[in-house]
């Protein structure tokens, strides 16, 4: 280190920048082999456990987002069943069957609801000249699109005058696209047959993971009259404000509609539901305590490996108790030991950390090459921020220079006389 550059750094600073302290880790380190060697694995499994673990939790994260991540998740599918008990005259065994009235009922007397989305399915066989294919075609509204939102390949969604017009327009998944028609073809403005009746195709979707992925979708009003349900509904979904409690709307819902219908208040098999807002929030719980899992299994890794190097600083001390006596006679201060010994931890300690952090890198990338790909992937794109490597960088930093006080201040202990008399 040159004496202008010394000029502009602190005293305890400049010691990083000389030649010497750096050849006496080295040395220390080409003295004690085997012993560093098998000091650093501990810390860099440590890191290495971190890194994988974070990486694949944020795997089944970015997949579990994949297959939910254009649902509006705090939402309940409710549909009618048939009724256990006796109610108001009515027998036990009616079946219930939801009606547009109650989509208006729901949206005015529940709290907390941001849409009511009616909808209806039925079987369809699909005919595109001699090339046919049976999915389900649904009858919707354009709101759909808000809660459950369609990645267009081609074209648009249903529409507003689509439903007030009745149009015969069909927007198709990519799946019906492959079967009913020739690759790189242009569909829209198409006409497809279902059940016998031309439908203009208007869009074309990318499947989607969740289920009702490969289904056809036509106006609501037009379904109504194309399959003659009238003012019929097979099932809404409903979906709650960001900050509404979707179980409580779930349960709003269902005695409202068990009012409306004439249904015994504790009938519990009268209407169907699945909360996928419950479900979400189940998922999003075990992903969170996986992490703080990780966090606290890599960390508490991380201190034993640290304690390691702590162990074999001090077995260093001792056998270089001779040569820091030799340093303390010549003017070594007990303060330039101290910060010897503290480097010596902190960059066996990131040393340890790199090896780790490139270890788990490399598994993570090979994941990601052969289980992360296709739609089927359980870890899709697992992976570590760079927050997240320098925290654990700075951790390593902080507890390798706690450890090196330890046997940092054994070594500021040891008497030059005393010590040039060790043998």
């Amino acid at each position: 280190m040159n004496k202008r550059m010394s000029k502009y750094l602190p005293s305890h600073l400049i010691f990083l920048f000389e030649s010497d302290t750096w050849q006496e880790i080295a040395e220390s380190i080409r003295k004690n082999k085997l012993r560093t060697v098998i000091t650093i694995i501990g810390v860099t499994w440590g890191v290495f456990l971190l890194v994988t673990l974070l990486g694949s939790a944020r795997g089944m994260e970015n997949s579990f987002n994949r297959i939910f991540g254009n649902f509006a998740t705090n939402s309940v599918f409710v549909w009618g069943q048939k009724t256990s008990k006796p109610f108001k005259g009515f027998q036990e065994g009616k079946k219930v069957q939801l009606k547009m009235d109650d989509v208006a009922q729901i949206r005015k007397e529940v709290e907390g609801i941001e849409f009511v989305v009616p909808r209806n399915q039925r079987n369809g066989t699909l005919t595109n000249g001699f090339l046919s294919a049976t999915f389900n075609v649904n009858g919707d509204y354009p709101l759909l699109d808000k809660v459950q939102k369609k990645e267009l390949i081609y074209g648009r969604f249903i529409n507003k005058a689509d439903i007030q017009k009745k149009r015969k327009t069909v927007v198709i998944s990519e799946e019906a696209y492959k079967q009913l028609f020739e690759k790189e073809s242009i569909p829209i403005g198409e006409f497809l047959q279902i059940n016998n009746i031309n439908f203009k195709v208007v869009g074309v979707f990318q499947n989607s993971n969740v289920g009702m992925g490969s289904d056809v979708h036509i106006p609501f009003t037009t379904f109504q009259q194309v399959f003659n349900t009238g003012n019929k509904l097979g099932w809404m979904m409903i979906t709650g404000k960001e900050d509404a409690d979707i179980k409580q709307i779930e349960k709003d819902s269902k005695l409202l509609l068990k009012n409306i219908h004439k249904i015994h208040p504790k009938d519990e098999r009268a209407f169907g539901s699945f909360n996928l807002g419950e479900r979400f929030a189940k998922v999003t719980g075990f992903l969170t305590g996986m992490q703080f899992l990780t966090w606290f299994v890599g960390i508490a890794t991380l201190i034993a490996g640290v304690f390691a190097i702590g162990n074999i600083l001090l077995i260093t001390v001792k056998e270089r108790t001779k040569e820091i006596g030799v340093r303390r006679a010549l003017g070594a201060t007990p303060n330039s030991i101290k910060k010897q010994i503290v480097l010596e931890a902190v960059v066996l300690a990131v040393l340890a950390g790199v090896f780790g952090i490139i270890g788990g890198g490399l598994v993570l990338m090979l994941t990601d090459k052969f289980w992360g790909q296709g739609e089927d992937a359980v870890l899709v794109n697992p992976s570590v921020s760079i927050p997240v490597v320098l925290s654990a960088v700075l951790i390593l930093v902080v507890l390798g220079s706690l450890i090196g006080l330890i046997p940092a201040n054994r070594a500021t202990r040891i008497k030059p006389i005393a010590a040039l008399n060790d043998e």
